[in-house]
């Protein structure tokens, strides 16, 4: 269960993962700058060429994995093991998300929270999905799929992923 993953829409997978279809697109044209300089008469810009597309295409590759390796991780779900059955640990973190204001899009009791951590009306939030599961509550956060990846982003999820661990390991504490 380490390896499960937010599964998203087609339409948000497409826009969450923009950037590494881009990175991909710019290491394509570098491919063609290194195919097309084998026919380039003048051997020196031939050389050139090829120098340029092989770096181009080192950079946008590169940086496409990093975007890639850094946006999976994130989709990863943070596993939180509780003394509480699943459904107290869901009143606890509805009771959090609608202290914070998140719109929430999706609640099955017991089972399943999502909602949306918007801060503004052209922005719809980051995404948090938590799953219910007897004793364990897995948390999952990412950026706003309609903006795209940020550093900016990742750490807001990373702070809601932390919030919703706190609460639940709260509730466990002796008073």
């Amino acid at each position: 269960m380490d390896d499960e993953r937010l599964q998203l829409g087609y339409a948000d997978r497409a826009r969450y993962f923009a950037p590494v279809a881009f990175c991909g697109f710019i290491a394509s044209i570098c491919v063609a700058l290194i195919v097309t300089s084998r026919f380039l008469a003048h051997v020196p810009d031939a050389v050139a060429l090829t120098a340029a597309g092989g770096f181009g295409f080192a950079m946008a590759a590169g940086l496409g994995a990093a975007f890639l390796w850094v946006q999976l991780r994130e989709l990863r779900y943070l596993t939180v093991l509780t003394q509480s059955d699943a459904h107290a640990n869901f009143y606890l973190v509805a009771r959090l998300t609608r202290t914070l204001g998140w719109h929430i899009t999706c609640e099955q009791p017991g089972q399943l929270l999502t909602a949306r951590t918007s801060d503004t009306m052209l922005h719809q939030g980051e995404i948090v999905t938590v799953k219910f599961r007897r004793h364990e509550v897995l948390v999952a956060s990412i950026c706003d799929p309609s903006v795209g990846y940020s550093l900016v982003g990742s750490r807001h999820c990373r702070q809601h992923r932390e919030q919703i661990k706190s609460a639940v390991l709260q509730a466990m504490e002796p008073t």
